[in-house]
């Protein structure tokens, strides 16, 4: 048992302030641009206005919303997280992103264009049901991509939820907020375990997307996505350098963090001698456990807020991470005298104090000692020196070594890297099986996989199929792929050098690492007393993740508008029951992913790799087949969605019987799902194609034989 106290700095009233104001800007921009986008809709025809944009954008426009659309809250938070956690392997891991659009955008996209203005389709499932004639398959198409879409939108939610957290942590309205979230949402069930503070954030990032989604569509989206790309550029050049400076250069960095040890990872519950009065949020935290003759010496950081509530004595199942690595127990240590630290310390201690006080006055005399400010005075030594101090103890109920790479050095800079333990649901529950992890992260086969899930798979999404039917001419789209290829390296090569040091300068965040990346934004500018700009560096990752969001949306709201009500319920709606019916069903489509987000996903990049590689394999090969095969029908194409999609699913459901866990998919022969679904879809359309009825010569000659005036781009 031990004290409680907080040793990372965190930005002042003011300086959050300055930061939030940057931010709230930004935001503003957002939806002035989404007003300026609903005047559009009522000069030209409101369905492809809504859904496409009219098919006219340029080369800046579709390059910049291609970029942005790509490089998701995945890109800004699922993948910073998993460099802070496995090191400097992620360069590979995503080194192939560098040609996803050659792939993508040289692959299909003329032809896709072409399909799509012949067609008069707004849609994928609208290409797929007019090139095969067939109602079903639109219908087929249009489930699966809801299916897949909805669950990376929970993640993306999660993500924006994050980092408006970040930004707003040390704001004084958030914390008077926050405590009535709490209180509305004390005693219902389904929001046990979710924090007030999350809750309060997911939703304000989540109907502020909606509605100027919903409001202003697709040229919003795609005016809105060119702003977010040039912050997400912005962003990273700014980080990369100060990353650089505060950690002392690369080769520092990547020298102390060959030293690592991975952490150990546990659950631990929290006490109080004497009730509280009101609810009590501690944040942030780190704490000291005894060693084996009873020093506090080592040194663990907790992982979520812990909020007491009114006559409420003990938190249990409280995550929190140690360090293992001598130098940076030691530089921990050293961090609890510093003056923030202390003030910080302080400040949350008699935060606590003085709600015991009321609730002892409230309640009358009761056992246990209460700290005077005397003591809370002394309590930096007090609490090096004197357990018997605090008013926070802390128990270890659990801790557990890394499943793989416990105890070892050069981990983070080699492969495969350290793989954090699988914790039960509780303290006390079965510890799952980890065997699947015993390889560790990226052994070769897999990395092998991942240059299929990033350069090939790509090709194979909806969401990025609808972008390729907006360009202008066959100009546009040559001179995007350059531009997208560049931006690309302009993000994911410095992302992996920005928390490479994070992993030095942020230690401890393996149990919250999608916090990462605006938690070390916000530490990066206070550091050198620019706080304003924190806001504009945690703008990166929001844009990231609202040009995702808002694009999802769409492709969502289209195919279920598009495909399912006017193209098999009500062919003749009048434009203005269209209009109505995007905007509920994007709302609505909306507010469902917004309620799953109340309970996420741990790892939000795990559910962006499960949905990219599934749209992938149920997508990839049937369109392409589809564009460029005169052969090519709809039992070969019903077969490859169906293949792939059975195939990748099964790995999955292997891999959570076997491994205890849906995202630790079985690997076959050591591939990762993906490869096995592209490769199902592929010979399912390869063998049931030549066996089946050829397609209609009427239909062939539309798609395959330009007659003047129709499909030049």
């Amino acid at each position: 048992m031990n004290s409680l106290r907080s040793v990372v700095p965190i930005l002042a009233a003011e300086e959050s302030t300055a930061a939030l104001v940057t931010f709230v800007v930004y935001t503003l921009g957002v939806f002035a641009l989404a007003a300026m986008a609903n005047r559009l809709l009522k000069q030209k025809s409101f369905l492809s206005e809504y859904f496409l944009g009219s098919r006219g954008l340029g080369m800046w426009a579709f390059a910049l919303t291609f970029a942005a659309t790509s490089a998701s809250g995945g890109s800004f938070t699922g993948f910073p997280a998993k460099i802070y956690t496995h090191g400097w392997i992620l360069a590979l891991w995503i080194a192939s992103y560098m040609v996803v659009p050659i792939c993508t955008m040289g692959l299909i996209g003329k032809r896709v264009n072409q399909v799509a203005r012949i067609s008069g389709a707004i849609t994928m499932p609208d290409v797929l049901r007019d090139r095969y004639e067939s109602r079903g398959l639109g219908l087929l198409s249009t489930i699966l991509i809801v299916f897949f879409l909805v669950w990376n939108l929970v993640a993306q939610f999660k993500a924006g939820s994050e980092i408006l957290r970040t930004l707003l942590a040390d704001v004084e309205l958030f914390d008077v907020a926050t405590a009535w979230t709490g209180a509305q949402i004390s005693g219902w069930e389904y929001f046990d375990k979710v924090e007030p503070s999350y809750l309060l954030c997911l939703m304000a990032f989540g109907v502020s997307v909606i509605v100027y989604t919903a409001y202003g569509g697709f040229h919003a989206v795609v005016w809105t996505d060119v702003m977010q790309g040039v912050v997400m550029v912005l962003g990273v050049a700014v980080m990369l350098p100060l990353a650089l400076m505060q950690v002392g250069g690369l080769e520092k960095a990547t020298q102390e963090i060959a030293r690592m040890q991975p952490p150990r990872i546990g659950y631990a519950s929290m006490g109080l001698e004497v009730p509280v009065a009101s609810s009590q949020r501690l944040r942030d935290e780190w704490f000291l456990a005894p060693d084996e003759s009873g020093e506090l010496t080592r040194v663990c950081r907790v992982s979520r807020d812990v909020t007491f509530e009114p006559g409420e004595r003990i938190v249990e199942n409280v995550r929190f991470v140690e360090l293992t690595t001598p130098e940076e127990v030691e530089r921990q240590m050293e961090a609890l005298r510093t003056p923030a630290a202390i003030a910080r310390m302080q400040a949350d201690l008699r935060g606590v104090a003085e709600s015991q006080r009321a609730w002892e006055n409230a309640e009358g005399p009761v056992e246990g000692e209460i700290v005077t400010d005397a003591q809370l005075d002394a309590l930096p030594m007090a609490v090096l020196n004197h357990p018997d101090a605090p008013v926070v103890r802390v128990t270890v109920d659990l801790v557990r070594e890394y499943a793989y790479g416990a105890g070892e050095t050069g981990g983070y800079v080699s492969g495969p890297a350290p793989v954090p333990p699988t914790l039960p649901a509780t303290a006390d529950g079965p510890l799952p099986d980890e065997s699947a992890a015993s390889v560790g992260f990226l052994p070769l086969g897999v990395a092998i996989s991942f240059f299929f899930m990033w350069a090939i798979s790509g090709s194979g999404q909806p969401q990025y199929m609808v972008r390729l039917m907006a360009f202008k001419d066959s100009r546009t789209l040559t001179r995007a792929i350059m531009t997208v290829t560049v931006y690309y390296s302009l993000i994911y090569f410095p992302l992996v050098i920005i928390f490479v040091c994070a992993r030095v300068l942020m230690p401890g965040m393996e149990g919250n690492a999608d916090a990462i990346m605006p938690s070390i934004a916000v530490l990066l500018t206070k550091n050198v007393g620019a706080a304003w700009l924190g806001g504009l560096l945690v703008a990166a990752p929001f844009a990231a993740v609202m040009s995702t969001v808002d694009s999802f949306l769409l492709v969502i709201s289209s195919a279920v508008v598009r495909d399912i009500y006017q193209r098999n319920i009500n062919p003749d709606a009048s434009e203005r029951t269209i209009k109505w019916i995007s905007y509920i069903t994007t709302f609505s489509v909306g507010m469902i992913a917004l309620v799953g987000a109340i309970k996420p996903p741990e790892f939000l990049q795990d559910i962006i790799v499960y949905v990219g590689s599934g749209l992938a394999a149920c997508f990839l090969f049937p369109v392409i087949a589809g564009l460029y095969w005169k052969r090519s029908n709809l039992a070969g194409c019903v077969a490859g969605m169906l293949g792939g999609f059975a195939a990748h699913l099964s790995m999955h459901l292997i891999g959570m019987a076997v491994n205890g866990r849906f995202v630790n998919a079985y690997r076959l022969f050591g591939m990762d799902p993906v490869v096995i679904g592209l490769f199902a879809s592929l010979v399912c359309v390869l063998v049931v194609t030549p066996i089946t009825p050829a397609p209609n010569e009427t239909l062939v000659r539309r798609y395959f034989y330009r007659e003047s005036g129709q499909g030049s781009v």
